[in-house]
């Protein structure tokens, strides 16, 4: 029965992490903003972010207010304003 146990907690565990490794939250005076990378891969081809093989993109205020994120919410139909990404 402890087996089990410990068996249940490390999957919920793994899970957890799953699920975190799918939401980054970037710093910002103005409010912080939170990027749920599973919801913008399930409406986007990955290439349109990704060069090449898939890895993590560094992301500073120029690119999030460029073409990175701004530019792209513009053409897709995304938040645009301030607030609909930083929060407080």
């Amino acid at each position: 029965m402890k087996k089990l146990i410990i068996a249940v907690m490390l999957v919920a565990f793994t899970l957890t992490l799953a699920y975190a490794a799918d939401v980054v939250t970037y710093e910002s005076k103005k409010g912080n903003v939170t990027f749920d990378h599973k919801g913008h891969s399930e409406k986007m081809d990955c290439a349109k972010c990704h060069e090449g093989e898939p890895a993590k993109i560094a992301i500073d205020k120029k690119a999030a207010h460029g073409a990175s994120c701004k530019g792209c919410h513009k053409a897709d139909g995304g938040p645009t304003k301030c607030n609909d990404c930083h929060k407080k």
